[in-house]
């Protein structure tokens, strides 16, 4: 038996809950709401930086792949994967959080057929890491794009000075001299390395 891969459809957020054919007066927005709007926790946090990155480079939106082997295609074909990290957490701090980033090389699967291939590699072509750099709790507002800074750097660039190794401080990063921009400026950076490539 096989079973085929389900093709997502973007939801509106109306869709109601459904009992013995009975609509009920819950919808798909109200699980939205109840479970995702901590945006300072890690793991959403990352899915919120992927969707900074794909407003700004003009990335498809229709739905994020789970699982998929990088995070988002640029309009013209760039494979880009995205980090995020933050100084503030949700839970109680006694001091902020180290800055760091994963950057582990991995095995690519294929949803299509449900295996992994042996190659083990860096994925994208391009990282862009996401550090929300606010340090106040009381206002933290990842929403807020001026509180987040982006560094972007050619996967070539870490297979050359850092090989295989799996997490990439802040200060390292920094050191392999990354391309710093704000939101604005993230789609003429990313448009920069794709006219080099193209070359």
């Amino acid at each position: 038996m096989t079973l085929a891969r389900i093709q997502v459809e973007r939801k509106s957020g109306k869709e109601r809950f459904i009992v013995n054919n009975i609509e009920l007066q819950f919808d798909l927005n109200s699980f939205w709401q109840w479970s995702s709007s901590d945006l300072v926790s890690n793991a959403l946090r990352g899915v919120l930086a992927e969707y900074i990155v794909a407003i700004a480079i003009d990335a498809d939106l229709t739905v994020r792949t789970e699982w998929d082997s990088y995070d988002l295609l640029s309009p013209k074909g760039l494979k880009i994967e995205v980090k995020s990290a933050s100084y503030i957490q949700t839970w109680r701090q006694e001091r902020y959080s180290s800055i760091s980033f994963g950057i582990q090389p991995t095995s690519k699967w294929n949803p299509e057929t449900n295996r992994v291939e042996n190659e083990i590699k860096r994925q994208a072509d391009v990282y862009v890491f996401c550090l929300l750099t606010h340090k106040e709790k009381e206002s933290i507002d990842p929403m807020n794009l001026d509180q987040w800074e982006f560094y972007i750097l050619e996967s070539k660039i870490l297979n050359e000075k850092l090989c295989n190794q799996k997490t990439l401080s802040l200060g390292t990063l920094l050191r392999l001299k990354p391309i710093a921009v704000n939101f604005s400026q993230i789609r003429d950076a990313i448009d920069n390395i794709e006219n080099i490539r193209l070359k």
